[in-house]
């Protein structure tokens, strides 16, 4: 009998043990999976302002739109009337009237930047609905016309909130969190010369 309880004690020991594992398991595959969705959706939006370069007029090589690097087109900034809820369901499942609808007709460069960035934004928001999306540039010619200049740097932020397990601090990239008082960030960052 002694044997017994011994055998059972050990064994629920051991069970303990692949419990934690599988939490832990769980736990590391949510993170993964949300980095692989932030590279796939960062790609994305590259290749969006690949497609809708044009000729420089003040420069040799390519540029965008200015309007791509306001920060109020990005994660529904501009549109209204969701009160808290899910951003997918309440932008994504029908187009906004205040998005210009470029799959039909002709668009402006500037209504194009503003449906690719609610493309983006949608995008986003179904894998994640925590993620935010920034485009930023680091323009190498301020004396020209463009906000980003033929060759300038355009960086694509995706991030994310994440948790500490276990009350262990995790390790915090300065790109993902530059305020040292937010909560903590994850992000995926991807620099793009056109």
């Amino acid at each position: 009998m002694i044997e017994v309880l011994v055998t059972l004690f050990i064994l629920s020991i051991g069970l303990l043990g692949v419990a934690s594992l599988q939490f832990i398991g769980s736990f590391s595959n949510a993170d993964a999976l949300n980095r692989s969705q932030a590279v796939i959706l960062n790609q994305q939006l590259a290749e969006r302002l690949r497609a809708s370069a044009v000729l420089s007029d003040n420069g040799d090589g390519l540029v965008v739109d200015d309007g791509y690097f306001d920060p109020d087109i990005y994660n529904f900034a501009n549109l209204s009337g969701c009160g808290g809820g899910n951003p997918y369901q309440c932008y994504c499942l029908a187009l906004p009237a205040d998005i210009p609808d470029c799959t039909v007709g002709q668009c402006s460069t500037a209504e194009f930047a503003e449906f690719d960035a609610y493309q983006a934004s949608c995008a986003i928001a179904s894998a994640n609905p925590m993620a935010n999306l920034s485009l930023t540039c680091t323009d190498n010619n301020a004396l020209d016309g463009d906000a980003c200049s033929a060759g300038s740097r355009h960086r694509i932020l995706l991030s994310w909130p994440v948790e500490n397990w276990k009350n262990i601090d995790r390790e915090l990239n300065q790109v993902c969190n530059p305020d040292a008082g937010a909560e903590p960030q994850d992000c995926v960052v991807l620099d793009v010369t056109l």
